[in-house]
């Protein structure tokens, strides 16, 4: 991501982009393969008066900056990251809002596949630390998102445990997830009259910082056999989410 720009690369990132915010699309280069796939869009550019171009496969390769382009490129206006206001807060907690924060996810690979996963499930909101040590919505990011990203809002706070504390002040039941101390239990379903959940995911090499760990109303471990010491970040992401958010509103929608 270079000089207020960002390249999206894959046609489930580029569709995604399109369908939520046409307008920043600045330029759109494609293969001859993938070019059949996206008329609606080279019309709209073309409306617009913005670049659309059919590359070779080199010179594709050459403009994303990597082989993973899946047959299109579109270089967009990045995203602005913002911290939410304190009456935000109390408005999601009113709401019952899910929340996800992340506390220095490193991997912006492990950062787009969470986001699809949030994406999936219906979570709309990821909160991130602005720590040099949390990887960003980059390039890298959205091309495994497949498209999750436009599917979700993401924030950034100077502090991750000042903001656990203000969503505990505002209602919100803040589980932390921990390579080992907590509660399974912590991740069961949980009734109607339970707090809206918070759910917190660590480094994947450090878990939790203290200060964020402390500020926690609730830990939650994943059982395992004890042959692996823990799973992926992305992984343990999933099914939380699914434990604490999916699964009940599932059975709600199927009642």
């Amino acid at each position: 991501m270079k000089g207020g720009e960002l390249k999206l690369c894959g046609l489930a990132a580029v569709r995604a982009r399109f369908a939520r915010d046409a307008g920043s699309i600045q330029r759109l280069y494609f293969d001859t393969a993938t070019g059949r796939k996206i008329g609606v869009i080279c019309k709209a550019l073309a409306a617009a008066k913005k670049v659309y171009r059919c590359v070779e496969p080199a010179e594709l390769e050459k403009i994303a900056g990597s082989v993973h382009h899946g047959g299109i490129v579109a270089v967009v206006t990045p995203p602005r990251l913002r911290a939410p206001m304190p009456a935000e807060l109390q408005a999601w907690a009113d709401s019952r809002a899910p929340l996800l924060l992340l506390d220095r996810i490193g991997n912006a690979h492990n950062l787009g596949a969470i986001a699809r996963t949030a994406g999936f499930f219906g979570l709309t909101r990821i909160i991130l630390p602005a720590d040099p040590a949390a990887a960003l919505p980059g390039e890298a990011a959205y091309r495994v998102a497949e498209g999750g990203l436009e599917a979700v809002e993401v924030f950034r706070v100077p502090s991750l445990a000042a903001l656990v504390r203000e969503l505990v002040a505002a209602g919100y039941d803040v589980v932390g997830a921990a390579t080992r101390g907590g509660r399974p239990e912590a991740a069961s379903r949980r009734g109607p009259g339970a707090r809206p959940v918070a759910l917190v995911l660590g480094n994947e090499e450090h878990g939790l910082a203290p200060a964020t760990l402390a500020a926690c109303t609730q830990l939650v471990t994943l059982p395992g056999s004890g042959a692996v010491e823990s799973l992926n970040v992305s992984v343990a992401a999933a099914i939380l989410m699914w434990e604490l958010y999916a699964r009940d509103a599932r059975g709600s929608s199927n009642r």
